[in-house]
């Protein structure tokens, strides 16, 4: 039976503990100052000085994985999906190792969606010397052009990057339904133009220019013997910070510094700019929107700053699971009355797909994102997997896939008809129908 680290780190201290509890009021207080101590003691930190180094591969034949014909991604030799906890104990290993390989993940969607999507990489801001930082956005070669439709994708906020929804259903589901590839060929295959945005590339980080402090010594008038005193036990101070550091924290990263990309510091802003030196710019008569979670907050921020613009262009909005609120954000009462006939927002629901769910706020019809199981054996065993957490909220873009673009054909009829789409009236339709 093996003993972990911890507790033989440890052991001493609560043995000493034990020993002393047996003692008298002395042995009390010295008690207290030893829990005292041990309630200081950062095991996390203790730990990193016995951890691997961090140093990763850089390519999914590195990690020996690659994803199959399914889109899943499987280990190449045991074809068993990715194992988070590749070593035990080591928590923040494994997420420094899971970290390296979700930038391998961003740089492979990427690929797709030049080379599987045809779509092009174009730099902004689209005025940016060539010293300052950068961010990019995809587009279709007829994302402008397009005189009928354009679809412009927005995810959600964290560490996805332009092209996916949720980089954990990448790796422990598959392409389809943590990338945005379904949605961008489909509607390349209806005929839309479509740009793709990157809201969360809002700054490179660079290192930190290291700063040498000039001793004071140099230029005082000390006696020669007190100024090299004073060096000696700046230098004996030093040496005990630096030794300390390295048992600390053996594997220091590089202190890095955030640079931030201009007009593109946050998701809102990017929404903002990239309407206005692309989307308001574009030829299509009909402008559609795609926006996960925060993606829908930037949406309404758009909104906000874009009113008479947004509403002249846009035909209808799909939100999906979105984090928005117009009373935190102040949206008016005439963007609210214009997100009730022309937005939708698919939630998490137990619920089959587009039963109408009820709402506090006042801005928009909000309908259940997941699937209909007719089957009742797969619905008792539908039930008994809710009770385990499966409305996932980043599931919810690729559980309404269907559900959108039928949503924006009826826009699409509804306008030229000179009438407004009325999804949750097809979602009243279909409870009727079941029944």
């Amino acid at each position: 039976m093996s003993i972990s680290l911890r507790s033989l780190i440890l052991l001493p201290i609560w043995i000493s503990m034990a020993h002393i509890q047996q003692g008298g009021p002395d042995e009390k207080e010295k008690t207290t100052a030893l829990k005292d101590l041990l309630s200081r003691i950062d095991l996390d930190e203790l730990m990193k000085k016995d951890e691997p180094p961090l140093d990763f591969p850089d390519t999914l034949e590195g990690f020996e994985y690659a994803f199959n014909e399914k889109g899943q991604l499987r280990h190449i030799k045991t074809g068993e999906p990715f194992v988070f906890n590749y070593r035990e104990d080591l928590h923040r290993w494994n997420q420094k190792r899971y970290e390296a390989l979700g930038e391998i993940i961003t740089k492979y969607v990427y690929e797709l969606l030049e080379k599987d999507c045809n779509l092009k990489k174009i730099s902004i801001p689209v005025d940016a010397s060539e010293s300052e930082p950068k961010s990019f956005i995809f587009m279709s070669e007829d994302a402008l052009t397009n005189p009928q439709k354009l679809m412009v994708l927005i995810h959600g906020s964290g560490v996805v990057r332009a092209g996916q929804w949720a980089r954990r259903l990448i790796i422990n589901e598959d392409l389809d339904s943590g990338t945005q590839i379904p949605f961008i060929k489909r509607a390349m295959d209806e005929g839309y133009g479509v740009i793709v945005l990157n809201p969360n590339e809002n700054y490179i980080e660079v290192e930190k220019p290291k700063i040498h402090v000039q001793s004071s010594s140099d230029s005082s008038d000390e006696p020669a013997e007190k100024r090299e005193r004073k060096d000696k036990v700046s230098k004996e101070t030093k040496k005990r910070r630096d030794f300390y550091e390295k048992y600390r924290n053996p594997q220091r990263e590089k202190e890095m510094m955030q640079l931030y990309i201009r007009e593109n510091g946050s998701p809102e802003e990017h929404a903002v700019y990239v309407w206005d030196h692309f989307i308001a710019q574009s030829a299509a008569e009909n402008v559609f929107f795609v926006a996960h979670s925060y993606g829908g907050l930037a949406f309404v921020e758009l909104m906000i700053q874009r009113e008479a613009d947004v509403k002249s262009k846009v035909t209808a909005v799909a939100l999906t699971d979105s984090v928005h609120n117009v009373w935190h954000q102040e949206a008016g009462k005439t963007i609210r009355e214009w997100m009730r006939e022309n937005c939708c927002n698919w939630v998490s629901s137990s619920e089959p797909l587009d039963t109408s769910v009820e709402s506090m706020l006042p801005d928009c019809p909000r309908v259940s994102a997941d699937t209909y199981i007719s089957d009742p054996f797969l619905l008792c065993v539908r039930v008994r997997k809710r009770t385990e957490g499966t409305d996932r909220h980043e599931l919810t873009s690729w559980k309404s896939f269907p559900s959108i673009f039928k949503f924006f054909t009826e826009a699409s009829e509804a306008k030229t008809s000179s009438l407004k789409p009325t999804l949750t009236r097809r979602s009243h339709r279909i409870k009727h129908e079941e029944l």
